[in-house]
Order: structure tokens, then C-alpha cells, then sequence
């Protein structure tokens, strides 16, 4: 289904065509004078310096042409020569009946749907999330959610921290409180399977923060810790049995954690999945000469003529024959490759990171680990900060659990919904999760992703204002009068066409609706959540003004209480999908 912006452009297009011009000056847009018009066309103004016309005179020539069409409330040439719109009612009923009986909305899919890899965890194992982790997890869930939209195959993966010395850290501190594990018993046969694990997360979580200072301090322990990860690396059964441990129980604590998040990975791959796929590429690239030794390490030059600034070299193994973060990703772009093929590449992370991303990427292009037609994004996002304006802590001033966070907004939210005497008490526990998950999910994505923005609760969890709780709020205001409709004898299988607009009101509801396919178009081709977060408020602002604005449901000409229900199925039917893309949804009553 054609979005009506391309629509009304075709009839400009034409006649632009019919008259002499260019047909590429009838591109027209949403207005930004809806005290004037709903859509504008500012090409006369271009026209005319090609073709030596003032703009008024095209715009007038154009418009004549226009008057009879019945696409058109009212289209007229304004100075300098600007090509003022207004669609015509009946036009814009019959398009939005059109759109309610298309599949997703009318919202034209890929012709060639891709395959495309979202990377947006990133947590460490054995190790709690917290805030840092929440912008990936949110925001890379609502980019697949997106992406699968639009028809494509779209795999998640969480690519988990789960190698290094991180892990020799681990095992060493494991190994100095409790010895006496078979994991540390030399020359011993043990059947490993058959162990329990010898820590819960919360033990975990305390061991590595205490194994990473110990090693500032002690070098001894610090070289044992390197001794360990070497032992793992090179497959010790022991080790690697203990390792497994850690992935265990490391493993069950994030998906709960994910899980209160409603983020959802189809991969739960990590660094050391992508380990031995490593001594092969290295090889490859040094037998292509694209990488080279520098000073002892691996190298790889990734400069452009174009670069406005140094890009240093890729490192991909040091001195000491480690290999680095590049290294590990290097590697899972093969794996990947050798998996999925995939025609995409999304990579979360911190906005920090974008260098070492524009590093990866180019080796990956230069080593022809990807085809040249392979598309790779990296969608750095800024830091989520406190009302001090500094990175969000607690209270203590520490790095803040995701739990910890996710219960003090849902406790905010609990807090609003006690004062009103209408809230049911059993109904209160549940359905502030819902809205406490949309307050969090909400708030983030409705700043652009590469920004910076004030973590605030008491606002994220207000009912009004641009906030996910008052964009549920409109939700379950429609879904009640939908409700009190059926109770007092209404058929909403009835209702399944809307009229011409009785009132400006529902007019403009109407025009908003009408934007859905150009919203979410701009959301995928950008890949930027904020844009339907917008959209989402400016829909529930104008269905909040017509409902202010109409009586629906005393309304006595049957046909007019018809439309006003079918418009408000539709109304419902587009805020649910949005908020889905977004990853929440809404609940029953609030």
C-alpha cells in the first residue's frame, strides 16, 4: 500500500510533468504550519532558478491544474511559492479504511527480505547487570523488533564477555577459597559432569571484583590468574569443566534478568565461541600481507584517503601473542559468516566504542570477511546520566544493579497508582510492572540513541507528559470505551468503516494515523527507535483532543457512533503495534 505522502507527491509529480517541469519538484511533505496546511510543496522555489521563472508563477501554473482533483479539500500557491494542501475528507476515510484492512497496516515490506545480526548485550559473566547494560538491551530489542517487521530475518545475539583474563581471575580467587575442589586435584581422573556448582551468582559476583583488585596489588596472584587463563585457553579439562560452572550459573541469573526486561536473544554466543576461528584468519591475513608485524604484534592498516582524521592500525595480536577485543570480534564476524551469511550487521554498544567499530569493520571489509555488498552499523548510544548530570549511580554513589533500578521505578509506579481510590488493590502489583517496564523501555528510547539523556523516574513514571505511562494510559482509555460500547449493547463487528470527519479534531487524528507507514519507514531506513516514540505521542496527544472533543458514546446517529468506534479500533490497533516495536505492551486497566 503506497504511503499517502508518495500519493499525493504522484498527483504533483504529473502535473509538474504535463506542464514542462521537472516532475522531481513535486516531492511534498507534512506541513510545518498546520495553522495554514496539512502538506506542502516547496519545489516551485527550486524550479524556478532552472528554469527562470519566478516560484509564485509555477506554483500558480501547477495548482490551476490541480482544483478539480478530487484528492484535494483545498490546494492553492502561496508567496514566494509555496504549494499549500489540504486533503480532502473523503480521500483521507477511505485511505484509513484501506489501511485497516491491510496486513501490518498497509506498511510495505522487503522485496528482498535480509539477513541481519543485531549484537546488543555485551554483559560479562559473572558479573551482575547494571545500568550500563540497559541501553544496549532496550534499545537493540526494539531495533530487531523493527527490523523483523519489515519482513527480514533477524537473528539477536547477545555476544556475552565470557573469555580472557577475566576468567583466570575467576578461577584463581575460586581456587584460593576452596582448594579442595576436584578442579585442583593434579593427576587426578575425575568425571567432572557430575559436579554441582561450587558457588551461587551472588558468591560469583563478589569473587571477581575481589580477584581484579587482588591482581593491582599482588603480583604473584596476578600471574597465577595469567598461568589459569592460559590453562583454559588451551583446553585443561579441569579448568574448562570449571569454567562451565561459571557459564552456568552465570548464564541462569542474566536470561531472569533479561527476562524482566522482556529482551529476548536467539544466540547466546560469547568471546569463546569465536576462539577457534582465530589461528586460521590470522594466518590468512598475514599470507594476504593485510596484516603485518609492528614492533613484535599483528597490525592491520584501515586508513582511508577519504578519513578526516588519523585512524590508527588495527591491532589484532599482541607481542605476547594475546589477541584483543578486534581480535575476538574479527573472529565472530567469520563464525557468523560461516553460520547465517548474513546481508547486516548491527553492532550496540557505547558511542565511546566507535573507533574500535570502525577499526573491525574495515579489516573485515579489507580481509573479505564480509561481501562487498554486506551493510555493518554501529549504533552508538550516549550515557545515561543522573539528575546531576553525571552517570547514573545510587545513592552510595556505586554503579546501580538492573534489578535494583527496574524495582525502584516499579515501586514509583506503584506509589502514583495507590493515590487513585478507583485502582482496585489486587490489580495494583501486576499491572505496575507493565507500566513500570514501559516508564524504563519509553524513557530511553524516546531520546535519540546517540545522546545523552537524565535518567529521571518521577518523570519517567508520570502519567502525563511524553512518558510510556501515559502513552498506556490512552491505550487503556480506548480499550474502556470499546468496552462500555459492548456492554451497553453495541456490535463492534458493526463497526468497520470510517466516515469523512465530522470535526477538526478527528480530522487531525485522522491525518496522524495516516503517517504510520512514513514513521515507521524512517524508524527502519534510520534505525532509530525515537522516531515512533514520537510518533506515538503526538498519536495519543491528538486521540486524547478528540476524545475531549466528541461524545462517542451518547452519540445518537448511528452512523457517526459507527465511525468514532471504527476510528477508535484503528487508534488502538496502531498504538499497540507501536509500543510492541518498542518492546512492551499495554495492560487491561490502570
Amino acid at each position: 500500500m503506497k504511503k499517502i505522502l508518495d500519493l499525493i507527491t504522484e498527483e504533483l509529480q504529473n502535473v509538474l510533468k504535463d506542464c514542462g517541469y521537472d516532475p522531481q519538484y513535486g516531492k511534498v511533505g507534512i506541513s510545518n504550519r498546520p495553522d495554514l496546511c496539512e502538506y506542502q510543496c516547496n519545489g516551485a522555489m527550486a524550479a524556478a532558478k532552472i528554469y527562470k521563472k519566478a516560484p509564485i508563477m509555477i506554483a500558480k501554473e501547477v495548482t490551476e491544474k490541480l482544483q478539480e482533483k478530487e484528492m484535494f479539500e483545498e490546494i492553492s500557491a502561496v508567496m514566494p511559492g509555496f504549494i499549500n494542501i489540504k486533503i480532502n475528507k473523503a480521500f483521507l476515510a477511505d485511505y484509513l479504511n484501506q489501511m485497516r484492512k491491510e496486513e501490518d497496516f498497509g506498511c510495505e515490506k522487503e522485496e528482498n527480505p535480509k539477513t541481519i545480526i543485531v549484537d546488543y548485550g555485551g554483559a560479562n559473566v559473572a558479573k551482575p547487570l547494571h545500568v550500563g547494560h540497559l541501553r544496549s538491551a532496550i534499545i537493540g530489542e526494539s531495533v530487531k523488533r523493527i527490523m523483523k517487521f519489515f519482513g527480514n530475518r533477524v537473528i539477536g545475539d547477545v555476544h556475552l564477555g565470557d573469555w580472557g583474563l577475566q576468567m583466570g581471575l575467576i578461577i584463581e580467587e575460586v581456587k584460593n577459597r576452596k582448594p579442595e575442589l576436584p578442579y585442583f586435584k593434579e593427576n587426578e581422573t575425575i568425571d567432572f559432569s557430575k559436579e554441582e556448582p561450587p558457588f551461587t551468582i551472588s558468591e560469583l559476583e563478589e569473587i571477581y571484583p575481589t580477584a581484579s583488585e587482588k591482581s593491582k596489588k599482588d603480583e604473584k596472584f596476578k600471574e597465577r590468574a595469567h598461568q589459569a587463563t592460559y590453562r583454559l585457553q588451551n583446553g585443561d579439562p579441569a579448568y574448562t569443566a570449571l569454567w562451565q560452572m561459571i557459564m552456568k550459573v552465570s548464564k541462569e541469573d542474566l536470561k531472569k534478568n533479561y527476562d524482566n526486561l522482556q529482551v529476548e536473544f536467539d544466540l547466546w554466543k560469547g568471546e569463546s565461541d569465536a576462539q577457534p576461528y582465530i589461528p586460521s584468519m590470522i594466518e590468512d591475513m598475514v599470507e594476504r600481507k593485510i596484516a603485518y608485524e609492528s614492533q613484535g604484534a599483528l597490525v592491520v592498516d584501515v586508513t582511508q584517503e577519504e578519513d578526516s582524521k588519523e585512524i590508527p592500525p588495527c591491532l589484532i595480536k599482541k607481542s605476547d601473542g594475546a589477541s584483543l577485543y578486534a581480535t575476538s570480534d574479527l573472529a565472530t564476524i567469520v563464525q557468523r559468516e560461516q553460520d547465517y551469511q548474513p546481508n547486516h550487521y548491527i553492532y550496540l554498544a557505547d558511542k565511546r566504542q566507535e573507533l574500535h567499530f570502525t577499526q573491525v569493520f574495515r579489516v573485515a571489509r579489507k580481509a573479505s570477511l564480509v561481501s562487498s555488498d554486506c551493510k555493518m552499523d554501529f549504533l552508538g548510544f550516549g550515557t545515561m546520566n543522573g539528575k546531576d548530570g553525571k552517570p547514573f549511580k545510587t545513592r552510595e554513589g556505586g554503579v546501580m544493579r538492573l534489578e535494583y533500578l527496574i524495582k525502584e521505578i516499579y515501586e514509583a509506579v506503584c506509589k502514583k497508582m495507590e493515590e487513585n481510590p478507583s485502582i482496585q488493590k489486587e490489580h495494583i502489583e501486576e499491572t505496575a510492572k507493565i507500566i513500570g517496564l514501559a516508564a524504563i523501555k519509553y524513557g530511553d528510547l524516546s531520546n535519540q540513541a546517540s545522546k545523552d539523556y537524565i535518567f529521571d523516574i518521577e518523570r519517567f513514571s508520570s502519567f502525563e507528559g511524553n512518558t510510556g505511562p501515559y502513552i498506556l494510559y490512552t491505550i487503556v482509555r480506548i480499550k474502556s470505551i470499546l468496552n462500555k460500547y459492548v456492554e451497553n449493547g453495541g456490535d463492534l463487528e458493526k463497526a468497520n468503516k470510517i466516515q469523512p470527519a465530522y470535526t477538526k479534531s478527528e480530522k487531525d487524528l485522522m491525518l496522524v494515523i495516516s503517517k504510520l507507514s512514513e514513521v515507521l519507514e524512517s524508524s527502519y531506513q534510520e534505525i532509530a527507535p525515537h522516531r515512533i516514540c514520537q510518533y506515538l505521542y503526538e498519536l495519543a496527544e491528538n486521540f486524547n483532543s478528540f476524545y475531549h472533543n466528541v461524545v462517542i458514546l451518547k452519540e445518537e446517529e448511528e452512523e457517526k457512533k459507527y465511525s468514532w468506534i471504527t476510528l477508535l479500533k484503528l487508534t488502538k490497533e496502531v498504538l499497540e503495534t507501536c509500543i510492541d516495536l518498542l518492546g512492551f505492551q499495554a495492560p487491561e486497566r490502570m
